[in-house]
């Protein structure tokens, strides 16, 4: 059995290990290579796992990368709106 590190797009953490040991890659460079963290919580269960397999596996450590993001909805909707409620 697998275990799924992002939940909205359904990566793997194998599939994450083995990005991150084939092309010594960075947790943006991961985001961008497997879609992990780009699913429709924007990151906000798998970052904090992203980003220690890539410090665990040695992955690349760039200072000035542009950090991984959290993206909130593009406006806050109600569950009454959700349910069909009229303003």
């Amino acid at each position: 059995k697998q275990t799924i590190v992002c939940r909205c797009e359904e990566i793997t953490m194998n599939e994450i290990k083995e990005t991150i040991e084939q092309f010594h890659c960075s947790s943006r460079e991961v985001k961008l290579r497997t879609r992990a963290g780009m699913g429709s919580c924007g990151g906000r269960t798998c970052r904090t796992v992203i980003d220690r397999l890539v410090e665990q596996l040695g992955g690349t450590a760039i200072s000035n990368e542009v950090p991984l993001s959290y993206r909130p909805p593009v406006r806050p909707v109600s569950f009454g709106l959700l349910g069909g409620e009229k303003e």
